[in-house]
């Protein structure tokens, strides 16, 4: 009898393998065929009882003897029996142990099918066989930390306006600026706290003074270092920024960019040797040894006279070293070669002039401020060349609101422009000839003045698009003077000075 039995229990596994190629224990106990509707069922090989719902999983509990699912076999071998029982152990285990790390696994838990085909194979491994990237249905990865949890999805508008709110009333009470909420920090901080879950404390303002910042400080030069390792295979350009702190002292802040980013290296007080161009060059030749001759391709300073100099000295040391004025500080002495035009300087003072009346008498300013539309003039600042081109496009768009005021037939207006002061401004608001004089260099200025913004941009690398704009901008002067050579010259000739130089 046993040996009929073996037999018979071979005859039917290896039916089945042939059949359906199933990697579960329980298919090798199984008849599977096809009713008169073309329905799949499963047969008992020992009791013959068939089943037509449950699939697979459904007979193993009939052949282990589970109860509650479906009935037991009563005619299986207890051998077998006892390995089914087993088989449904193991994956109840492992389907513990996976709600367990459910929070530490981003792909899932692992899924049994119901037939038995893909045990322990997860949803994600299924997606690549099938061809399918889940990546594609998040915007920033799979591990993207801002993904929000079905938890913080099912939470009501009030409990969210609420948290909101905490937040908000932080930055407010602390006076931290707005935009702080921009920084790429910022919602994975956010999302660190929300994971630490309720209770979590923040760090103390000893732990923020002292051992965390000693911690980012070891952070941040791992990810210099990072840079570091990749100036031989790239190169880069070392960057020199001159520049005055309040107390007048010439300071030097020397940057390294490469690929992978800009490196602040040092900052050194040059107050002895910024007005010698041997010594500059020298300290030039220091910064290039520390990051290595070979590294360095490219080396830029501002266009002042000493750091041009001590520049093409600088060459003559490393020949392999190619130096360049930057663009952003030439096209500022450009604007600041065109505000000393005579004609450009008495422009620019009559119109400050203007501005300096408005904002100086309430009955005036708050006229104005009254009108439909009104946005408050742009005041030139003292060392910031563009401000005052972009002081004289500002007053050109007032420039009906300006005439509307002078002309107003308002007593206490009346009464103000009777005075010395206001009938010099009257005079300058109500010169026809100024405000075309303003709207010839405001149109003049404009395409520079987008250039500048363009090189402080750090958005993408600018200087294909300066060069071509600087192009432009030159041959838009000579057309908007009719290629007179007189009308355009001074302008033209400040540009190729400077930017030629």
């Amino acid at each position: 009898m046993e040996t009929e039995h073996d037999e018979n229990y071979e005859e039917i596994a290896a039916a089945n393998r042939s059949i359906r190629g199933k990697s579960d224990i329980a298919w090798s106990h199984v008849i599977q065929s096809k009713d008169a509707r073309g329905k799949t069922v499963l047969e008992c090989a020992y009791c013959h009882k068939k089943k037509l719902g449950g699939g697979i999983n459904r007979m193993k509990h009939h052949l282990a003897g589970v109860k509650g699912n479906t009935d037991a076999c009563l005619v299986i071998p207890a051998d077998v029996r006892y390995k089914i029982q087993n088989a449904l152990k193991d994956i109840e285990n492992k389907k513990k142990k996976n709600i367990v790390l459910g929070d530490m696994n981003l792909d899932g838990p692992e899924i049994y099918d119901v037939d038995g085909d893909d045990i322990n194979v997860r949803p994600s491994q299924k997606r690549r066989k099938q061809g399918i990237d889940l990546h594609n249905y998040f915007k920033r990865g799979v591990h993207d930390q801002t993904q929000p949890s079905i938890k913080a999805c099912m939470q009501s508008k009030e409990r969210i306006h609420d948290v909101d709110m905490s937040v908000a009333l932080w930055f407010y009470d602390a006076c931290i600026p707005m935009n702080a909420v921009n920084s790429p920090l910022f919602q994975p901080m956010m999302s660190k706290v929300a994971s630490m879950g309720h209770g979590y404390v923040g760090p103390s303002y000893h732990a923020l003074r002292v051992g965390l910042l000693r911690d980012a400080k070891v952070q941040v030069s791992l990810i210099i270092d990072e840079f570091k390792s990749t100036w031989a295979t790239t190169g880069c350009t070392l960057m020199a920024d001159g520049w005055k702190d309040t107390r007048q002292r010439p300071l030097i802040n020397f940057l390294v960019y490469c690929p992978k980013g800009i490196t602040f290296l040092k900052s050194v007080d040059a107050s002895d040797i910024y007005a010698n161009a041997e010594n500059l060059c020298n300290l030039f030749a220091e910064l290039v040894g520390m990051i290595g001759a070979d590294n360095v391709v490219h080396f830029v300073t501002d266009s002042a006279p000493n750091y041009k100099a001590a520049g093409k000295l600088l060459v003559e040391k490393f020949p392999t070293i190619a130096w360049s004025p930057c663009a952003a500080h030439c096209i500022n002495l450009i604007l600041e070669d065109v505000v000393k035009l005579p004609s450009v300087h008495s422009l620019v003072h009559r119109m400050a002039k203007v501005t300096i009346f408005v904002y100086n008498h309430k009955s005036t300013l708050n006229w104005v401020r009254k009108r439909p539309g009104w946005k408050e003039i742009i005041r030139p600042g003292e060392t910031r060349f563009a401000t005052n081109f972009i002081a004289l496009q500002s007053l050109y768009q007032h420039k009906e609101d300006l005439q509307a005021l002078v002309t107003s037939t308002d007593p206490e207006l009346k009464q103000l422009f009777k005075t010395s002061k206001a009938k010099e401004a009257k005079l300058v608001i109500l010169d026809e000839r100024m405000w075309n004089d303003c709207l010839i260099i405001v149109k003049i200025m404009t395409p520079i003045i987008r250039l500048l913004r363009i090189c402080d941009a750090d958005e993408k690398p600018s200087l294909p698009y300066v060069y071509e704009g600087m192009y432009r901008a030159r041959l838009g002067i000579k057309k908007m003077f009719q290629e007179k050579d007189a009308l355009y010259k001074p302008y033209t000739t400040i540009i190729d000075r400077r930017w030629a130089g």
